[in-house]
């Protein structure tokens, strides 16, 4: 259920409410815009009679939300969810570009990339420190000492870090490096680790799993919310189908413009993993920005050739820099800047 509050209701009328309901044993979530306030609650209380609620000073309406995401729906907030970080706002008009390799494998490798994808206009750094691979015998990233190689190169170019956090154990320490925490499709449902990313109070860039529907995904996402941690990304980077000869999966594009009428939570596309081919990953990137992607994470290496992981989709420092201008083009034709 969903509580509105008159546009005239005071702070008083409106601390009565949630008073009122957490006495039965609700959780309540406050949700502010468009001049109103919107009360969600939470839980297993006790029976509320929508009635009696709808009577007490201030209230103007009350509503059962029927979706079980209840606080990333937009029947609790119906405006866009927009934040900063950095210098950067995510899910406003302007999309956020990030870019950077796989996985940080030396020093060059990951200041060369960030001073490149900087200068082409990029507005996050990307990079994995801690990688999960399918193998157990392919590179796992260079944990710690990588994650400082990425706070030195936000230092060297001011681009905010998005990572990749794997367990509920390292949250604290990825959260000392990184702006965004990243969790990958393969922990999409690692409750544990949702949990843990909830209370940490960082933004979050949530990948949607790789068999996962849009509502698994939305759900994972409650999870993280639940926790009053509002700033949560959601990211479309293709999923496993039936046909995976010509390509890594099939991004699915639908989901989009789905989740934008779904939920006031961003949405980003990441293309380099929803086709895993790098002369196609263009083509998939302008196709998320045309379907309405609040921003794109594009996998980016000085010679993908040799990376250690996932070569085969990244993006050449040079090739990067042309697709920019290509992004900007379709944005503009949206109504989107960049």
């Amino acid at each position: 259920m969903i509580i509105i509050m008159d546009s005239e209701a005071t702070l008083f009328e409106i601390d009565n409410v949630i008073a009122e309901v957490e006495a039965k044993g609700w959780q309540t979530h406050i949700s502010r815009g468009s001049g109103e306030t919107i009360i969600g609650l939470q839980g297993r209380g006790q029976s509320i009679d929508p009635f009696q609620l709808g009577q007490m000073p201030g209230v103007r309406d009350t509503m059962a939300i029927t979706q079980q995401f209840k606080l990333a729906s937009r029947a609790f907030q119906p405006e866009n969810t927009t934040f900063t970080i950095g210098e950067v706002t995510i899910g406003g008009n302007r999309l956020a570009i990030m870019a950077g390799p796989c996985s940080v494998e030396s020093r060059e490798q990951l200041l060369q990339t960030a001073h490149a994808v900087k200068e082409a206009g990029a507005t996050f750094l990307r990079g994995g420190a801690f990688k999960p691979r399918s193998s157990p015998y392919s590179f796992q990233g260079m944990g710690e000492p990588g994650l400082k190689l990425l706070a030195e190169a936000r230092e060297a170019t001011g681009l905010p870090v998005v990572t990749e956090v794997m367990s509920p154990a390292r949250v604290a320490l990825v959260a000392v490096y990184a702006d965004v925490l990243q969790i990958g499709a393969r922990n999409m449902q690692n409750f544990d680790l949702l949990n843990a990313v909830g209370r940490a109070h960082k933004p979050v860039l949530l990948k949607r799993g790789m068999s996962a529907t849009i509502e698994d995904l939305l759900m994972a996402a409650e999870y993280i919310l639940a926790h009053g941690n509002q700033r949560v990304i959601l990211c479309e980077r293709g999923i496993r189908t039936f046909d995976n000869k010509y390509a890594r999966n099939t991004f699915d594009v639908n989901a989009i413009p789905m989740l934008k009428e779904l939920t006031h939570l961003p949405v980003i596309a990441d293309p380099s993993h929803a086709v895993g081919v790098r002369r196609h990953v263009p083509a998939i990137t302008l196709a998320g920005v045309a379907a309405g992607a609040d921003g794109v994470i594009i996998e980016t290496h000085p010679d993908p050739d040799q990376a250690a992981s996932d070569g085969a989709q990244s993006l050449t420092l040079p090739q990067f820099t042309e697709l920019v201008p290509q992004i900007k083009a379709m944005a503009e034709a949206v109504g989107r800047t960049v």
